[in-house]
């Protein structure tokens, strides 16, 4: 025996010896985790089977009080029948409940399921007689509970006293059976606790000895290989004449290290074109957008943030983002960027603002005011940062639209209070007082009033032209004889300008051709540069109004234009307002005299030019006089006949 005993000792030792060193500490690896999850395993079943009995125990005190409290108005009426129709009638509904005994004061046991009642009368060989727990006696208000092991499993045994209106009945003992989920579940999980204990061992075995016999050199082959695999070599084969399931592992690695090196390929194409698809809707949409990590980092930024944020030709990607925004933007972001990154969402997104909008003016950028969207980007369990999106949007022409609105307004309200105040003013005064005044006062005051309200006409009818015109309001444009609405403004005004002293002259080539345009609105340019040149021009001065084609090929490619201008010899104007005559309410006399004015005729007459697709010009020099010019396009049935000769260059009236 001993040296049978011996020889396999020796036998072990020499297969022992034949293992490696990274085998062996595998094994031990091995034997020490199949311990551990074994030992953890059972205590995990015993733990089960502990809060199962607990859960057992509750259970049955609560159904012992439940049933005494029904049974024992029966037990004190000594109603038998009813009291077993209900315990049958309880004992069937449930498969919980193993029995249910009722005994008297004495223990004697009068009735019970599944035995009963005639069952325990006519037993002359077994005394059915409750067995109490010890301590029953002494603690007899409260249920007591024990459990036992039985042929079928552990039972909780609950006994309850009967009492009705203070009298004790007797006792109420019921058995609880074991859950039976509980415990196939802990049989099941000590029998597959102990079938994978026993087949880990069985393959760490085998294994062990299949690796000391065939597959070390193939597995070494291998680990190799996937070594090179998980490092991106994708061309990495195993060459090695094996076959069976070595083998076919082989091919398999070799097939796989092929599809791999193709999906590479693939995936590189796709995220490639995705990267392409981004970085174009990225570098198209029109507001500005920058992609920040969680270490406010810059990882993306289209064209337009870098155009706003004037990055232009600077790298700054993967750069601190707040070393590089724009000073005025670096204030107002510091405070909130740094809340969102630490993961203060709800003083980054409410504080003082109450929402992640900014609205920031950069004076570094050109002088823009942009709109700045803070959006935080959240991991899929939306609970950590992993970086902030920020929207850039470049409002600078809204808000000078905002101001424009509410320097008109301002700039109306205060043109409309200046006639209606004199207005008021004369009106009162001839109410009060007019008996005192003399008729030629009251004429003057009347004449002065109703000077007054052509003036507020002329403002209320000017606001009306520009806003129609500011308008989409669509106008019909057809062939006009240019003509005729120069000797129609010529003829208006001949009165005026003679009793100014002022000569009005007209210069329309001959056979000059029809334009395309409104001749309404034609004849209101007209009418306000007329108006202004007779205007600013003093007596013994000129106003002239040209009109001739210019050659198709001399300052245009596809189409023939007639010019226009309107020349006066007065006052002329400085080149600092000549950037502003054409703006709303802006009038040269605030500056050199006192002459009332809308200050709307300029800029009428520029959008009636830009609703005829063309602009308006102007020469002027102080003390010389000024030339407003303009062009217009040839009528399509005009154009074969027109002449090309050269036309005159632009030149003042007093040239």
């Amino acid at each position: 025996m001993f040296e049978l005993f011996g020889q396999l000792r020796e036998i072990i030792a020499r297969w022992w010896s034949e293992f490696t060193l990274q085998t062996r500490l595998m094994a031990a690896a091995t034997l020490v985790v199949s311990l551990l999850m074994s030992g953890l395993t059972f205590w995990a079943v015993n733990s089960i089977q502990q809060d199962a009995r607990l859960n057992d125990t509750r259970f049955g005190r609560d159904l012992g009080l439940l049933l005494a409290a029904n049974a024992a108005p029966l037990v004190s009426e000594s109603n038998r029948t009813e009291l077993a129709r209900f315990s049958h009638r309880f004992y069937s509904s449930t498969t919980s409940i193993r029995y249910m005994l009722y005994a008297d004061e004495d223990g004697d046991i009068f009735f019970g399921i599944p035995f009963s009642e005639s069952e325990v009368k006519n037993s002359l060989t077994i005394q059915r007689r409750m067995q109490l727990p010890e301590n029953y006696a002494e603690n007899r208000n409260v249920p007591m509970v024990r459990q036992h092991l039985t042929p079928d499993g552990e039972v909780t045994d609950v006994f309850v006293p009967l009492e009705h209106e203070g009298d004790y009945l007797g006792v109420l003992a019921i058995g609880i059976n074991p859950n039976p989920t509980v415990v196939t579940s802990s049989h099941l999980t000590r029998d597959v606790t102990i079938a994978v204990f026993v087949s880990i061992w069985v393959m760490v075995i085998l294994g062990a000895v299949f690796n000391a016999l065939t597959i070390t050199k193939p597995i070494k082959e291998l680990l190799v290989g996937v070594k090179n695999i998980s490092a991106g070599n994708f061309h990495q084969r195993i060459d090695l004449p094996l076959g069976g399931e070595l083998g076919e592992l082989i091919l398999n690695f070799n097939e796989m290290a092929e599809r791999l090196g193709s999906y590479e390929e693939q995936n590189i194409e796709e995220l490639t074109a995705e990267k392409a698809k981004l970085e174009t809707l990225m570098s198209t949409i029109a507001d500005g957008a920058v992609l920040l990590d969680d270490q406010m980092r810059i990882m993306l930024a289209n064209p337009t943030a870098r155009r706003i944020f004037g990055w232009d030709g600077q790298d700054v990607l993967s750069k601190p983002a707040l070393r590089h925004l724009p000073p005025s933007v670096k204030a107002e972001l510091t405070k909130p960027l740094y809340q969102i990154a630490s993961g203060d969402f709800a003083s980054a997104i409410l504080g003082d603002r109450e929402a992640t909008e900014y609205r920031i003016h950069i004076p570094e950028a050109g002088d823009r005011t942009v709109r700045i969207l803070l959006t935080t980007v959240l991991d899929q369990s939306r609970e950590h940062v992993k970086g902030i999106a920020i929207t850039v949007q470049d409002i600078t022409r809204e808000v000078e639209l905002n101001e424009a609105k509410s320097q008109f307004i301002s700039n109306v309200s205060h043109e409309l209070r200046t006639p209606l105040f004199n207005i008021k003013s004369f009106i009162e005064t001839l109410h009060e007082y007019g008996e005192d005044l003399s008729d030629m006062e009251r004429r003057e005051f009347l004449d002065t009033a109703n000077r007054e309200t052509d003036r507020l006409t002329r403002l209320v009818n000017d606001v009306l032209d520009l806003s129609r015109l500011e308008s989409n309001k669509r106008y019909r444009f057809e062939a006009v004889e240019i003509a005729q609405p120069i000797e129609q403004t010529l003829r208006t005004y001949q009165l005026n300008a003679r009793d100014k002293g002022i000569e009005l002259l007209q210069d329309i080539a001959p056979d000059i051709p029809s334009v395309v345009g409104n001749y309404d609105l034609l004849l209101q340019v007209f009418a306000n540069l007329v108006g202004n040149a007779l205007k600013f021009t003093e007596s013994g001065g000129k106003v002239a109004i040209r009109a001739y084609p210019l050659a198709v090929n001399e300052d245009y490619e596809s189409n023939a234009y007639v010019r226009v201008e309107v020349s006066d010899t007065g006052i002329g104007i400085d080149l600092e307002d000549q950037q502003a005559i054409f703006d709303r309410f802006f009038r040269v006399e605030n500056r050199v005299h006192t002459l009332e004015g809308t200050g709307l005729g300029l800029s009428i007459v520029r959008n009636i030019m830009e609703k005829h697709h063309t602009l308006m010009h102007l020469v002027s020099e102080v003390g010389v006089g000024t030339t407003f010019w303009f062009d217009l396009v040839v009528s399509p049935t005009e154009v074969s006949s027109l002449d090309v000769a050269s036309s005159p260059s632009v030149q003042t009236a007093s040239s």
